[in-house]
């Protein structure tokens, strides 16, 4: 089958005719896939940013953002069969750890991350467990919604961890409206009713937000933490999304919000830095934002399918990879870059 390996850091992956995964387990269900998402994340793998981390031995098939199409079940699967469409939560989980009984699987003791630490999906084929699995309700298809697995679950996770912070007249900040950021304000003006600010630097990117709801749009420009304390009577926000985490938004996500607000990391790279006195004196959280849960995967299924949040996306055959990687380092995606195996047809 074709694949998209990394066979060495700093160095662009290649499309590689490797061998077909097949059940071994009971729990094990063999995906063909009908489409992968391509994230910063996979651009900070291929950098080496992971190495140490996930401590995964090269080569190996890159794609933790998955959906297709249930091809092969082992023996004591019960919930899916061969034909069903599905989205993948990004982790294989064990179930019977303290983390995976309270609710908390993406913090699982005996996790496996397939795209990160183990072989992912950018493939005509994934092995992974039944467990991971979340059925696709009718009119949604693998490649309308394979980024939700991380990037949507994700801003999704951040988004239901803020609410009770977010009450009416309170107000958020997104920096970013890129692959994660866009997810984001959809689920704000979807769950809450405070009020939105976003930041990018794009104008595109900020259209699209725009055309979500009722959102006060910010250029990154220069004096856009200056702004946001205007609308804000010059306290800041009770809440910050930082979906870039890097090149200096860390300081300014801080700069903006409010004595006993929350400043929520989501988007890395970069380095938060307060002086403790600064923050003590503040009573200002940081607050770090991992994927979300199984439940919470399912969760945003529902809501995609009532078109409630939608993705933004480009669409490429897996061939393309590094075409798509070159237009994501370049800033030419305002949202998600989708591959898409086999030339966009099923196998």
């Amino acid at each position: 089958m074709k694949a998209v390996r990394l066979h060495a850091y700093g160095k662009p992956p290649t499309v590689d005719d490797i061998p077909e995964p097949t059940i071994s387990g009971p729990l094990d269900i063999l995906v063909e896939i009908g489409a992968a998402g391509l994230c910063r994340t996979d651009l900070h793998i291929i950098e080496g940013q992971w190495a140490q981390k996930s401590a995964v031995r090269l080569p190996y098939v890159l794609g933790h953002e998955n959906a297709g199409w249930v091809r092969a079940v082992g023996s004591a699967v019960t919930n899916v069969r061969p034909g069903d469409a599905v989205i993948l939560h990004p982790l294989v989980t064990c179930g019977l750890c303290r983390a995976c009984r309270a609710g908390i699987d993406q913090h699982c003791e005996n996790s496996r991350f397939p795209g990160i630490d183990s072989d992912g999906g950018m493939a005509e084929l994934l092995l992974t467990s039944v467990r991971s699995a979340v059925k696709l309700q009718p009119g949604l298809e693998p490649v309308d919604v394979a980024a939700q697995a991380d990037a949507g679950l994700t801003a999704y996770h951040a988004v239901r961890k803020a609410l009770p912070l977010l009450h009416p007249g309170s107000t958020c900040v997104v920096i970013g409206v890129g692959g994660l950021g866009h997810i984001g304000v959809q689920c704000l003006l979807a769950l809450t009713a405070a009020t939105v600010i976003v930041i990018d630097r794009s104008d595109a990117a900020l259209q699209l937000a725009g055309s979500y709801g009722e959102v006060h749009a910010i250029k990154a420009d220069g004096p856009h933490v200056q702004r946001v304390m205007e609308l804000t009577g010059g306290a800041g926000a009770h809440v910050v999304f930082d979906f870039v985490g890097e090149h200096g938004t860390e300081a300014e996500g801080l700069a903006m919000t409010r004595p006993a607000g929350s400043y929520f990391a989501i988007g890395y790279g970069g380095r938060v830095e307060i002086p403790t006195l600064d923050l003590i004196s503040t009573e200002r959280s940081i607050i770090g934002n991992l994927v979300g849960t199984y439940n919470e995967l399912d969760e945003l299924m529902t809501l995609t399918a009532d078109g409630t949040v939608r993705l933004h996306t480009q669409t490429y055959f897996l061939e393309d990879v590094i075409h798509a990687i070159e237009d994501l380092e370049a800033g030419r995606l305002p949202g998600r870059a989708i591959l898409v195996p086999n030339r966009g047809s099923r196998a």
